[in-house]
């Protein structure tokens, strides 16, 4: 395309939920409550484990990151989408968009990576009991955090630089709550081919490896406990990670389907009902997830409610 003809647009139209007015009133009162039901029971999670002396372990290491990671993932998308809402106004700047499509790139890798470590800590917790606190040590830990870290920066903001790349058409709109980034490459007003190919490469590179990693772990799980002899120490060895399991299955079901159906079917709108699962439902259940079936965040918890009282 000749340089001429590249745009480069000042701000994006985001349709989603705004097209029927009438719901719209009931859709901001949902999305509020979603928002702030998950940045509190997260921020609860997180205190708790700081503030419990017995809940300083690796998993609850993790558990912490992962909340706080569950934080900024939703933040990245609901205030927006409710500001939008309140003033009856779709636009996002290109600025604001491309800002947007980094960070949520950014939490969504990186709530990919905890959970796959959390995989990785239950197998060394139930299938090496022994060897567990020599093997999941602090510095161990702190490395595979600030890894996860490094790697989901870089890979987002190389996608974003691409982003930067593409000329789009005059106003665009996205009929998402949110800058999706499929949505957006589908609006450029030149060949998007190599943006496709590099956004399913980098998806079975940075997702399909780590769930194979989840898998791996959770069979050697599943063999170790059916070789126990015990019924209480299989009912233990699984309670461990049940919750985790729930977590792990609710983001990569969702997630994955939004990403393969979109390849499949381009029904936007069903992509933007889909999307709202594993990027605000999933961020709201980890607290009740966890808390509800752990006794010792419960615990923590209620003590923390005490102290306060």
């Amino acid at each position: 395309m000749d340089s001429s003809n590249r745009t480069r647009v000042a701000e994006f139209l985001l349709l989603g939920f705004l097209e029927n007015k009438d719901l719209q009133p009931a859709i901001y009162g949902l999305f509020l409550s979603m928002y702030l039901v998950t940045v509190v029971g997260n921020t609860l999670i997180i205190v708790a484990i700081i503030s419990g002396p017995r809940l300083h372990t690796p998993m609850y290491f993790f558990l912490s990151n992962l909340s706080f990671v569950d934080i900024c993932f939703i933040s990245t998308t609901i205030p927006k989408m409710l500001v939008n809402l309140q003033t009856q106004n779709k636009v996002i700047t290109y600025a604001g968009c491309i800002t947007q499509i980094y960070f949520f790139l950014l939490f969504v890798e990186l709530d990919n990576f905890l959970l796959t470590i959390m995989a990785y800590d239950r197998y060394v917790a139930i299938c090496h009991p022994m060897h567990y606190t020599v093997i999941m040590n602090y510095q161990l830990c702190g490395f595979l955090v600030l890894v996860s870290w490094i790697v989901s920066v870089l890979h987002a903001l190389f996608q974003s630089l691409m982003m930067l790349e593409l000329p789009f058409c005059t106003q665009p709109e996205i009929p998402h709550f949110f800058c999706e980034p499929n949505q957006v490459i589908q609006l450029t007003c030149s060949d998007a081919f190599l943006n496709d190919m590099v956004i399913y490469f980098t998806l079975v590179l940075l997702a399909i490896v780590p769930l194979a990693g989840v898998f791996y772990s959770y069979f050697k799980i599943v063999s170790s406990i059916h070789a126990m002899s015990s019924v209480h120490g299989k009912y233990k060895a699984f309670s461990t990670c049940a919750s985790h399991l729930l977590v792990v299955s609710l983001f990569y079901c969702t997630g994955l389907g939004v990403y393969l159906s979109s390849a499949a079917n381009h029904s936007s709108q069903a992509s933007a009902t889909a999307s709202v699962t594993y990027t605000v439902v999933t961020p709201m259940m980890n607290p009740f997830i966890y808390s509800l079936r752990n006794k010792d965040v419960k615990s923590a918890l209620k003590r923390l409610f005490v102290r306060k009282l």
